[in-house]
């Protein structure tokens, strides 16, 4: 059995000498500084720091005889150990032996089952994997499965095990200084000066979901701005969010404003937002809700901008769904992928019914909506939704995607996730806490991550050359979004991950990602740079099933490896061509060079009778008369 398919976060990268690992996503797995442990007579890494302080949950460390099933292999016999971090499962073949390590942070629902003396354990994936192990005993299997579960639903984040990994990598780029606030702002800096710097929330007193620095217009002051955001749900004031070079257009995010029943408002508000208008321009608000939903939200304090005090600006309700909806939409969605009954009614009646794709439709309508205004109708928008932490940032990234080349290459792409994911507060820690499967009551969770990242994975497959990343690397990001070694997603704003000194205590997934050898898997090999704005179809034809997610487990790979692997075959082959003929050409220009160089010689020089190019012997000479 190949237990490559259902490697999970998160193993060594370099395997001890004597351990014979195959992995099917290596992209996500690194070790800390660990101890070693015989299992199968083989050497084993298990965390020392995080075993000892996770022993009191580990009721059976270590079960022999343990069998691992999975979709489309057989059965697998070896043995199963717990750490206070990881799942670990070991073939028992001496030759070829391989290893599953799960991170119980990836696990996100444990079921039992007996039959007789022997107990099944279903272990469910956030990223929608599924694996069974059949363990002899049933106490044995209790304890293995009440362990697992204590130990997948840790409360303090501080015992995650970011804390505890330590890379066995050279790390060569600090991640969490590649994309800081001022780095942004020295970019746009050096092509407008109407934007400044603010630190007025610098101990997260202005707005506690905001970063410390944000840009806003230079006609702004600080104290201009500490009113604006008392006007604004949670402090979130308007904030500069992409600026458009070709006609210095912007896109502005926030929260909705706090108008009630009795139409509140705020002058500061209104100054703020109409100094991002030329001089006889109009503006877009782009609202996330329905009329209906903000009208609703006016009823209970909070609301939308009025015409009357915003006359220059229109507003837009472009509807898009939220928390538990989205779930929802998921669980019914993986459902569907999960069905083996390979009726193709079911499968299309189900399909619909999550609704998956119309909510990509949604966002990704708005999206363009938000680039149509900016690039052809050449006038700025504010983009909000009631918090302007899910649906708002879904629209302003995608739209920074269709408008700006630099968002489509790999480290433009990391900035913009830090930017207006990480930085903007979108909270990760409550979105991410569950995925499909979990039987807990729903209460935050919601996917909105993983469908901004469908909506990017459409348009690069309508724009294949136009992305310098591949699909491999949305992935790699949707994964760690769920269950990471690394710090960068734990938390679910600024102020928490500053109070948790993740900068300090844990690595970066940058840190990781932008080494050289870890970028090469992530390219794109059709990658060709493409400085206009793209326009992608959200026409239902357009819109496909992400299978690299959701479909991953549950088919063969081999086929699209070989695929894929044959397309690098033709391109790198295409280049070794384009490579000759552009060094053909050379010679070429060169041989064409040197010849109208003679031929220049030639015309320059005189022509002369033998008899006046100095003296002549007519002895010599027989054509000459004597």
């Amino acid at each position: 059995m190949d237990l490559s398919r259902f490697t999970a976060q998160h193993p060594p990268p370099a395997p001890p000498p004597c351990t014979r690992l195959r992995w099917r996503n290596s992209a996500l797995h690194s070790s800390a500084i660990e101890n070693h442990t015989e299992i199968q007579g083989k050497s084993l890494t298990v965390t020392r720091t995080s075993g000892e302080q996770f022993a009191e949950l580990i009721k059976t460390p270590r079960a022999d005889n343990a069998v691992l099933h999975g979709p489309r292999c057989p059965a697998v016999r070896g043995t199963l150990c717990l750490t206070g971090h990881h799942l670990i499962f070991s073939s028992r073949r001496k030759e070829g032996g391989e290893e599953l390590w799960l991170l119980h942070a990836n696990i996100d629902c444990v079921e039992k089952r007996f039959v007789g003396s022997l107990g099944t354990i279903v272990i469910k994936c956030k990223d929608l994997r599924i694996i069974q192990l059949d363990i002899p005993g049933m106490e044995e299997c209790l304890n293995i499965a009440s362990s697992i579960e204590a130990l997948s639903t840790l409360d303090s984040i501080t015992l995650m095990y970011p804390f505890f990994y330590r890379p066995m990598f050279e790390v060569v780029e600090d991640g969490w200084r590649s994309y800081l606030p001022e780095q942004e702002f020295e970019l746009l800096s050096s092509v407008t000066d109407e934007w400044r710097l603010s630190c007025a929330n610098k101990d997260f007193s202005v707005c506690p979901t905001y970063p410390p620095v944000v840009i806003i217009p230079k006609c702004i002051d600080d104290e201009a701005l500490r009113k604006v955001a008392v006007f604004r749900y949670g402090g979130r004031f308007p904030v500069l969010s992409y600026y458009h070079k070709k006609n210095g257009m912007v896109m502005m995010r926030s929260s909705q404003p706090l108008t009630g029943t009795n139409g509140r408002r705020c002058k500061e508000d209104e100054k703020l937002i109409n100094a991002t208008l030329r001089p006889g321009k109009r503006g877009y608000i782009i609202d996330t809700r329905s009329l209906n939903v903000a009208q609703q939200a006016r009823a209970k304090g909070g609301g939308f901008e009025q015409e009357v005090y915003y006359p220059q600006w229109r507003r837009i309700h472009k509807c898009i769904e939220r928390f538990n909806i989205l779930q929802e939409s998921l669980i019914k969605l993986v459902e569907a992928c999960n069905d083996q009954s390979h009726n193709m009614d079911r499968w299309l009646s189900k399909l619909e019914a999550s609704n998956w794709l119309t909510h990509i439709k949604e966002i990704l309508t708005a999206a363009c909506l938000a680039a149509q205004c900016i690039d052809r109708e050449g006038a700025s928008v504010l983009v909000h939704g009631s918090d302007g932490t899910d649906s708002t940032l879904q629209v302003t990234s995608l739209a920074q995607i269709i408008l700006d080349p630099r968002c489509r290459t790999i480290r433009g792409f990391e900035a913009l996730v830090v930017r207006e994911w990480l930085q903007a507060g979108h909270p990760f820690q409550l979105r991410c806490a569950q995925s499909a499967y979990s039987n807990t009551k729903q209460k935050w969770e919601a996917p909105v991550f993983l469908l901004f990242l469908d909506c990017v994975w459409q348009i690069l497959r309508q724009f294949p050359c136009s992305f310098e990343f591949n699909e491999q690397f949305l992935i790699m990001l949707f994964e760690h979004a769920y269950a990471s070694q690394f710090g960068t997603f734990l938390g679910n704003n600024e102020n928490e991950r500053s109070k948790l000194k993740l900068t300090q205590k844990t690595m970066s997934l940058w840190s990781w990602v932008n080494r050289s050898e870890e970028l090469a898997r992530f390219k794109n090999p059709l990658f060709e740079a493409n400085s206009l704005v793209i326009w992608p179809s959200v026409a239902p034809q357009s819109l496909q099933l992400w299978e690299g997610v959701f479909l991953r487990w549950n088919r063969p790979s081999k086929f699209l490896d070989e695929a894929q692997e044959e397309v690098l075959n033709i391109i790198n082959y295409n280049r070794e061509l384009q490579a000759k003929v552009n060094a053909l050409r050379r010679q070429l220009a060169e041989l064409e060079t040197d010849d109208r160089m003679q031929e220049n010689l030639t015309d320059s020089t005189p022509v002369r009778a033998p008899w006046l190019r100095g003296s002549v012997d007519l002895n010599e000479n027989p054509l000459l008369p004597s």
